[in-house]
């Protein structure tokens, strides 16, 4: 099938998935109004085979040390995939399925699939790295731009978290845990019962980020939308807390919003 742009509507919720520009999904209107940054690089983009920087863009697998192209000098960062071309799968009303081949320069091959449900209050996306080659290590996130404004007042975050992973000069954890600071953030934070992140715009929309991961970035130090970003690890995941790819067990990872009406 093509790469041509997807709709999907469920009640009046309506989303929008671009397979062919980094198998992102490019809109999430709920009655009529968008709820993701608008543009090219915005919406919300699958974070793979890696999330977040990846330090000096190297990382080791066994005896090999492997080497990316530096797309956010020194290091590399948000994998490979929202820079490619994904095929469309499968489409229903309220349901897409979309494939990405990982391709040079990532060294192994696999295949990703990215399943994208939508209900009348819900987004679910879930996301599957498999193998039939070499097993490698790899992550998966994502990452949604949400617009700050929506017309009236400002987003507002909310969420516990059991540490916030400390943050180097060079924007990586350093290893150390600390406890949750106030913002602005652009961190990493653990929640080890699993992800759960409130977004509430006032007076229109609540919006719950959920996933059974542990892991998630908050990014909200840019003045048109704030980012709350589910992940299978922290940043430099691949060198500090690599999950592996196996012909065996490929690597899965969910998230659900759910949103009501205030």
């Amino acid at each position: 099938m093509s790469n041509e742009d997807i709709t999907l509507t469920a009640g009046d919720a309506e989303v929008t998935v671009q397979p062919g520009n980094g198998g992102r999904i490019g809109g999430l209107r709920v009655d009529g109004v968008e709820l993701l940054r608008q543009g090219e690089r915005f919406g919300c983009f699958p974070m793979v085979p890696w999330c977040g920087r990846t330090r000096d863009g190297r990382f080791r697998d066994g005896g090999l040390v492997h080497q990316m192209p530096l797309n956010s000098p020194p290091h590399a960062i948000h994998g490979t995939a929202r820079d490619g071309a994904w095929r469309t799968a499968r489409v229903t009303d309220d349901e897409a399925v979309i494939t990405y081949d990982l391709v040079e320069p990532w060294p192994y091959p696999g295949r990703v699939t990215q399943v994208v449900g939508l209900t009348g209050d819900a987004l679910k996306l879930t996301m599957s790295v498999e193998t039939y080659d070499s097993s490698f290590p790899a992550q998966i996130g994502w990452h949604p731009w949400f617009n700050r404004n929506l017309g009236r007042e400002d987003v507002t975050l909310d969420f516990s978290a059991a540490w916030q992973e400390e943050r180097g000069d060079d924007h990586l954890p350093t290893g150390n845990r600390l406890d949750p600071k106030p913002g602005p953030w652009d961190d990493c934070f653990g929640m080890p019962d699993g992800v759960d992140v409130t977004l509430t715009w006032p007076g229109w929309l609540e919006l719950r980020v959920t996933s059974p991961e542990q892991w998630v970035v908050v990014y909200d130090e840019q003045e048109a939308a704030v980012c709350v970003e589910p992940q299978t690890g922290p940043p430099d995941g691949l060198n500090t807390l690599p999950r592996l790819v196996t012909p065996l067990e490929p690597l899965e990872a969910t998230t659900t919003w759910t949103w009501r009406r205030l």
